[in-house]
């Protein structure tokens, strides 16, 4: 189909043009290929800079200058520096053209301690201000230049359609339109206005829409997996923030780890090429996500020419080994496995961008007009903006004989955990990656909903006591209970329903208590999406949402309390930008559904003069959550229930084994007998690379019980080939999201020996590693499992397997056992 073209307000300029062409004519291949490859600040020297002719870098969530989290702008700005004259050093005959460095700053400058944090995405949303968004971004882009840093890997433009998602919160609205009003205005406030002369000045920093396309639309919402949608609703609602970012003049597009039809979005060249870069007419350059082009079939982290042809500009690889990534694409342009007109309409993209940024006259980064301005991260100008954005952002769902607002005056009882955590309030994408493990050393001048509860009633002349478990020494007038969601970030955030915390009511129970001894209540609910509560509003008798509020939690008591004479300081404004369950199983639950019959539909918040239509009544069924049974069976005889056997090859081919036979590149696997016909499978690596068979489920399990039970994972196997190299079983949780321990010595030991059990303590896992070098907690892992078990291997081996369960109660140990 055609899509739409659309006009971006940045021009091109023939002056501008023709000096890209100049430049491209005197640079080397080696220099261009620099161009394309983007490190991690943890694996990239001055040095590097120089000798790879390095076009950008990057720093990950959490990420910071020498390992310190507490680093000042100068700590930043002297990295900057040092890359930036390494870029400009044409001692060696080499042009100085120079770096720029990208950071994920998706609700404020989340890296840097100090920085002004804003309400999430979703909350935005609710808001309902697109000015406000302009703001915000233009605040941003002030805090970033204060580190040195060119560009902002946001807005995200995600028009989240299944709150299953782990990243719900970073989207503005399950609604394009409401995405496409916004995103445009995210862009204008981050790189200025196109045509004004602070467009794109010293003051201003790059922006980022990601991610392209349909990273909200995957199917049952599981991050980095699979759109199923037809082109046109790619065209009618995935694509609604590119359009108004494109015409904005967004000078980046990010490519998505999602895929769509099973084509993974780096490889994608119909999506990335024919439709964005030549239908919609855009001419700034397209960046992948973190190591996100190792995911194209036939490609590895180190080793993609399938991504550039597709139309990937830069390789965003934070791999230790990028220099690997550098060699391997220089050798593939030199013999034209990518040819070198796709390698220069890169680097020209790549080119252009800088120009358009005036990084040549920028100059040092610690130079510029707001380098090393300390004053100005957390400012209180800033920080106002934020605790707007706070106070338009909540959405009143009930409010019974119109209790709130609340006098000042009252006794008023602060319970729940949410009530005084900070990381809580901040959510993902906050000093580190998941948002997790902070304090409020980590977020100074900031305010808790506590701190601005008891600013807001001891002002007055109240009495506000917290405490988080409910109990008091004097019965309170009023009860404000602070709960919901803990911080998460991307995949850990996938949930299988929208059951709040699955199986614990402690939440639930505390309003209970509250309520049981005649307290009125009044629930405040911290999330990243809409989930199923109507045990909760049930048990309220006003119930706010209040999202992930970020630094400025105060902005809840400014509309929670009318001032002292009783007249409302701020009245409550939000509106959902989402859609709201009448069951933890309801979703995927959008505006405009065939069959739509939502809690409070998109749209819904009540004001303070409305009447509250919501009785105590609510069905309470839910999802139940019945006690895991003893034996878990994963496989007997066939896959059982949800799981399917996956293969996956060296080259990131997958396939499922639905008849008796399957091949990706690195082994084969097919249905023999063991007892019956066909009740095992076969498993043979050819030695040509790592590959794996799983035992895989479409649908997230939470297995938390088994681990919490000293289970153990057991599978027949028998050995016909012993590993020639290394072999592992694994549990994973999503692409490059796993972890694994090592049976090389107990699959030689039985080797040619028949039919044996192993058995594998969960206490395993997750200690033998994950991805990004991580540590999961058995919280995180063993509630996100797509593949509960899988066997990898990197070398000949040959075995067949059967009968994979997992029993609760006959760990030893954490240990690895030959029964």
């Amino acid at each position: 189909m055609q899509w739409p073209s659309i006009t971006s307000k940045v021009k091109k300029d023939p002056v501008l043009e023709a000096k890209i062409d100049h430049i491209l004519g005197d640079m080397s291949l080696e220099e261009k290929i620099g161009q394309m490859i983007q490190p991690e600040i943890r694996h990239l020297t001055p040095q590097d800079v120089k000798d790879f002719h390095i076009g950008s870098v990057l720093n990950g969530g959490g990420s910071v200058p020498n390992g310190n989290r507490y680093s000042k702008a100068a700590d930043w700005l002297a990295i900057a520096d040092a890359y930036y004259q390494a870029s400009m050093d044409d001692s060696d005959g080499y042009l100085a053209i120079p770096i720029m460095w990208g950071t994920d700053a998706v609700h404020g400058v989340g890296n840097i301690v100090g920085a002004t944090l804003f309400p999430h995405n979703i909350a935005l949303g609710a808001a309902r201000n697109p000015e406000l968004i302009k703001q915000i971004g233009n605040i941003t882009a002030t805090e970033i230049a204060v580190t040195g840093l060119d560009w902002d890997f946001s807005p995200t433009v995600a028009v989240a359609r299944d709150d299953r998602w782990g990243r719900t919160y970073e989207s503005y609205s399950e609604h394009p339109e409401l995405v496409r009003d916004y995103a445009g205005m995210m862009v204008e406030g981050l790189q200025g206005e196109a045509g004004d002369s602070g467009f794109l000045s010293s003051y201003k920093v790059l922006s980022t829409a990601k991610h392209f396309i349909a990273d909200g639309g995957t199917h049952n919402g599981i991050d980095r997996g699979d759109c199923l949608a037809d082109e046109e609703t790619l065209y009618r609602i995935h694509a609604a923030g590119y359009y108004s970012a494109i015409e904005a003049g967004v000078q980046s597009v990010m490519a998505s780890f999602n895929s769509w039809h099973g084509e993974h979005m780096h490889g994608h060249q119909y999506l990335l090429t024919q439709v964005l870069k030549e239908q919609m007419g855009f001419d700034g350059l397209v960046v992948g996500d973190w190591n996100g082009h190792g995911f194209v079939a036939g490609a590895t982290v180190l080793n993609c020419p399938q991504a550039v042809n597709a139309g990937l500009d830069i390789f965003m690889v934070p791999d230790p080994d990028w220099k690997q990534l550098y060699r391997n694409t220089l050798e593939q342009a030199k013999t034209g496995v990518i040819p070198l007109s796709r390698i220069d309409d890169a680097v020209k993209r790549i080119l252009r961008v800088k120009l358009r940024a005036n990084l040549w006259h920028k100059g040092l980064p610690s130079q510029r007009p707001y380098a090393g301005k300390d004053e100005l991260l957390g400012a209180p100008a800033h920080r106002a903006v934020a605790r707007q954005a706070v106070r338009e952002s909540l959405v009143l769902l009930k409010n019974k004989n119109n209790i709130l607002p609340l006098s000042p005056r009252l006794n008023v009882l602060v319970a729940g955990d949410g009530a005084d955590d900070i990381s809580k309030q901040t959510g993902g994408w906050s000093v580190n990656w998941q948002g997790t493990g902070n304090t409020m050393a980590d977020f100074p001048g900031a305010t808790t909903v506590w701190t601005g509860i008891n600013a807001a009633v001891s002002a007055a002349g109240g009495k506000a006591v917290l405490s988080p478990d409910g109990s008091y020494e004097q019965k309170p007038d009023v009860a404000i209970v602070v709960f919901g969601e803990d911080p998460y970030a991307e995949m850990q955030g996938d949930v299988q329903h929208q059951l709040l915390k699955a199986g614990d009511t402690r939440d639930l129970e505390l309003l209970k208590a509250l309520k049981s001894q005649g307290i009125p209540v009044v629930s405040l609910f911290v999330t990243g999406r809409p989930m199923w509560i109507n045990r909760e509003l049930n048990q309220s008798d006003a119930f706010m949402v209040i999202w992930q509020p970020g630094t400025e939690g105060a902005g809840v008591a400014d509309v929670v309390f009318s001032g002292i004479d009783g007249n409302i300081n701020h009245p409550v404004t939000g509106q959902l930008s989402f859609s709201w369950p009448k069951r933890p199983d309801q979703g995927p639950l959008n505006w405009g559904d065939e069959d739509y019959d939502p809690l409070f539909a998109y749209g819904f918040g009540l004001r303070y003069d409305e009447a509250s239509a919501l009785g105590d009544d609510l069905p309470e069924e839910g999802v139940a959550i019945e006690a895991s049974s003893q034996t878990l069976e994963l496989f007997n005889r066939r896959p059982l229930g949800d799981y399917r056997v996956m293969l996956e090859g060296k080259n990131n081919d997958r396939i499922l084994l639905n008849g008796n036979i399957g091949s990706v590149s690195t082994l084969t696997v097919s249905c023999v007998d063991r007892d019956v016909q066909e009740d095992a499978r076969r498993a043979q690596w050819n030695g040509a690379g790592e590959g794996l068979v799983a035992v895989s489920s479409q649908n997230r399990q939470v297995l938390s019980d088994y681990y919490e039970a000293d289970s153990s994972l057991l599978f027949d196997i028998r050995v016909d080939s012993a590993p020639a190299n290394q072999a592992w079983v694994r549990i994973g949780c999503g692409p490059s999201c796993y972890s694994q321990v090592d049976i090389t010595k107990e699959l030689r030991e039985i080797a040619g020996m028949g039919w044996k059990t192993l058995a594998v303590d969960l206490k395993c896992y997750p200690d033998a590693g994950t991805d990004f070098g991580l540590k999961r907690t058995p919280e995180e892992l063993f509630a996100l499992i797509l593949e509960p078990f899988a066997l990898v291997a990197n070398g000949v081996l040959d075995l067949t397997f059967s009968h994979v369960r997992i029993d609760k109660g006959v760990a030893q140990g954490a240990s690895v056992r030959i029964l």
